[in-house]
Parts: structure tokens; sequence; C-alpha cells
């Protein structure tokens, strides 16, 4: 949790440092702009200036700065070596940012906004210098395995071959069932009982001539 936290508050820096850069790129653009409507004496001043070149010098150390702060958050949120040597890089390219306030003698006393807002970002960025060097060098957790233990096994039945007893089954009759009758049409039933009479009368002949 506590790298996770650090982590984002490296990216929160990144992001200021990366608005810095835009601010400062762009508003060169603006001055030029302003300069082309201002006339006479404040016109040919402003046109003197290479706004361009001012503001590349100016936003280019502030997003060198985004892109190591971004770096480090990036190592440091992975558990890899680096996260400390990117803090410096953009500590040191931020340096500039120094001196868009000036700060006069005895400024702590009653420090303007802007003097308070600078301080207050250094002193943040000392302090997470330290957070990241204190995640650099604190150890990683040894994991250790885990040991099997011997458990007794409880058993609350005794195991015992259970026997079943086979009783002699009576001899029980198969019962044979009539087949049921087929079923017949009456023609060809009529056509039997005729030829049954005619039969029945043959061997009556017969015994009568014999």
């Amino acid at each position: 949790m506590l790298r996770r936290l650090i982590a984002i508050l490296l990216t929160v820096y990144a992001i200021a440092f990366a608005f810095g850069a835009l601010t400062a790129v762009r508003w060169p653009s603006i001055m030029m702009v302003m300069s082309w409507i201002v006339k006479d004496d404040i016109a040919s001043g402003l046109e003197s200036v290479d706004w361009r070149q001012l503001g590349i010098a100016h936003g280019g150390p502030y997003l060198i700065a985004s892109l190591c702060f971004y770096s480090s958050g990036v190592m440091v949120a992975a558990r890899r070596r680096g996260g400390v040597l990117w803090y410096l890089y953009g500590a040191l390219a931020g340096i500039p940012c120094l001196y868009l306030v000036t700060f006069e003698p005895g400024w702590w006393r009653d420090p303007s906004p802007e003097e308070g807002a600078i301080a207050g970002v250094c002193v943040g960025a000392i302090l997470l210098f330290f957070a990241v060097w204190e995640l650099r060098v604190r150890p990683g957790r040894e994991v250790q395995p885990a040991q099997a233990t011997d458990v007794p096994l409880i058993l609350t039945k005794p195991l015992a071959p259970q026997v079943q007893a086979h009783s002699p089954t009576p001899d029980v009759p198969a019962v044979v069932r009539k087949p049921k009758p087929t079923f017949v049409p009456a023609a060809i039933a009529r056509q039997r009982a005729s030829f049954a009479v005619h039969g029945r009368k043959m061997q009556a002949r017969r015994r009568r001539a014999s």
C-alpha cells in the first residue's frame, strides 16, 4: 500500500511538470500574438525576442523532469532498481522552477502565495525522495515454506468389515404365462369354422362307409 501511494505521488509530480512544460511552450506563442496587436515601441521590443526559443528553453527541462518522475514512479511500483536515480534526474531537471519566484530576505515570515507554493513543492520533493530511498533499501519479505505437521487421525467409529448375511432364497416356481390370443379377422374365423365342419362331415361319411 505504501509503495503504491509513493508511486501515485510521483505520478502527480510528473503531471504537474508536464503541465508546466505545456504552459512554458504555449505562453511564448501568446506573447507572439500580443506583439502583433501592440503597436509602437512595445511591439518593436517584443518582436526582438525569440519567444519560441525562450519557450522551448524553459519548457524543455520541465518536460524532462516530468518523464523522469514518471519513470521513477514506474520503477517504484514495479519493485525494480533505478527509482532513486530517475528521481534525482527529475529533481535536477526541475530546478529552473525555483527561478519562477524571487525569494526576498525573510520571505518565510510573510510568504506570498507564489513563494509558499514553490516552497511547498520543494519540501514535498525532499520528503518524497526519502520515501523513495527507504523503499529502495527496504529488504524483501522472506516467505517461509509451510511445514507439514503430523496430525493424528482420530476415528469416531471403529473400522470393522461390514459383512452382510446372505440368507438362502427359497426356490420359487417360475410363473408360466399363457400366450395372449392373436387377433384373427372375422372372415378368416368363418372360413376356418366352415373347414372344420366339412372335415367332421367327411370323417362321419368315412366311418359309415367302413
